[in-house]
């Protein structure tokens, strides 16, 4: 019998959540599987099987646990053939080709229900789902997990012929569902709140005209896609801008550390990510050296990581400056709340067609609203709204990433 520990997360962390088991217990684990996932303040971790064996289990699902007590056990002794159910040690022994037929067999005959459910009357579109996912009546009126009023009063008018179940009268409720926040809420919720207490915060805005980036888009993104095995999108194009504004308004990247201000000489770019346990942060380094196509694909590989619960706090530890995206959800507008001890971050949003004066002239404009929120401890007026002045003419003026503030024909004749 070997004892599997709950590791630690993080130096300051003494405290995880045991938020889920991913075996049963009593099942046979491989050496190296995942078997539960922890959740801390600050990411959910995986649990490994460090043996082969039968696992007994010890700690339920939700209880909030000590940093190395003993999350389960596993037998080794146990053999995998010991542990599989009958059924599947008989499957086993048959011949490829029976097993094949058997299979096929299956496959082909209609999902039959018992003669428990055999009055129930199923719609043709209801049917058809049905089929294709293998259920029958039972699976489906078992696999439901509440009775309320509203399925009551559908049988009983069903049954005295006053309704019908496909026409049932409107429930109203006044339930309250209750649910424990978890660890990274809390935390989450911390440090929002000693953002707005600890920090003299004031949010500036701007417009970007797209239409530079949207035709650059259009125009290269299926050579960029077979080139590079991704798409192209715009947080690679926002992340490049802010790196090479940072330059230009260091005080944008600083932090404040005690009584002395920090100027870092690289950028660490902050992807906020929305993921099922919370906003994450997950911190793309030295940004300022990766091309386009390098900060697609880590952004992608770090927001996947993130909403699989898979990141690990080197990951989300750090960052002098933060990207948020409320574009992706509707946002027209919105004003960023710090990620200390970071002194910026930057909002996007939806980006919509709006009239805008060109030359004189009124035309409609793929246009975007750009917000930083500052800590105006260590950043002025004058480098805020410089820095997100240029932001906009990088994004209007994609070249200017890579040429500078010249044009091309400058750049050619050396001027």
């Amino acid at each position: 019998m070997i004892e599997i520990k709950i590791p630690s997360p993080g130096e300051s962390i003494t405290e995880v959540v045991l938020s889920n088991w991913l075996v049963e217990d009593g099942q046979f684990v491989e050496k190296d599987q995942e078997i539960a996932e922890i959740e801390s303040d600050k990411a959910t971790l995986p649990l490994m099987a460090s043996e082969s064996g039968k696992i007994d289990i010890l700690i339920p699902v939700g209880t909030t646990t000590k940093v190395g007590a003993v999350a389960c056990k596993i037998d080794t002794s146990v053999k995998v053939d010991e542990s599989k159910p009958q059924k599947a040690k008989k499957e086993e022994s048959l011949k490829p080709e029976v097993k094949k037929e058997i299979q096929q067999q299956a496959k082909s005959e209609p999902i039959k229900s018992s003669q428990e459910f055999a009055n129930v009357k199923v719609s043709p579109v209801a049917q058809k789902l049905m089929d294709e996912n293998n259920l029958s009546i039972d699976d489906v009126i078992k696999g439901l997990k509440r009775i309320g009023k509203h399925e009551i009063e559908q049988v009983l008018a069903t049954k005295s012929g006053q309704g019908s179940i496909s026409a049932p009268k409107k429930e109203s409720t006044r339930e309250i569902e209750r649910k424990k926040m978890t660890p990274l809420r809390k935390k989450l919720s911390e440090r929002l709140v000693s953002v707005k207490n600890e920090t003299a915060m004031l949010t500036t805005f701007n417009e970007v005209d797209m239409t530079e980036i949207i035709k650059l888009r259009n125009q290269f993104q299926k050579q960029f896609t077979e080139k590079h095995g991704i798409k192209l999108g715009f947080m690679s194009f926002f992340a490049k801008a802010i790196t090479i504004a940072l330059k230009a308004y260091p005080a944008v990247n600083s932090q404040i550390e005690g009584d002395e201000i920090l100027f870092p000489d690289y950028t660490d770019i902050g992807i906020a990510v929305q993921t099922p346990k919370g906003l994450m942060v997950p911190v793309v380094r030295n940004a300022e050296s990766m091309s386009l196509a390098e900060l697609e694909l880590k952004i992608k590989e770090l927001a996947d990581k993130g909403r699989a619960g898979r990141i690990s706090l080197d990951e989300l530890s750090g960052g002098t400056f933060t990207i948020t995206n409320g574009g992706v959800f509707g946002s027209l507008l919105s004003t960023p709340i710090l990620n200390p001890p970071q002194s910026g971050i930057l909002g996007m949003h939806n980006i919509q067609d709006r009239p805008v004066a060109v030359n004189g002239k009124v035309e409609i404009r793929p246009m975007m609203y750009i917000a930083l929120s500052y800590d105006h401890r260590t950043i002025d007026g004058k480098d805020s709204v410089g820095f997100l002045v240029k932001v906009k003419e990088l994004l209007e003026s994609p070249y200017k990433m890579i040429i500078g503030e010249k044009d091309a024909n400058e750049v050619l004749l050396d001027l």
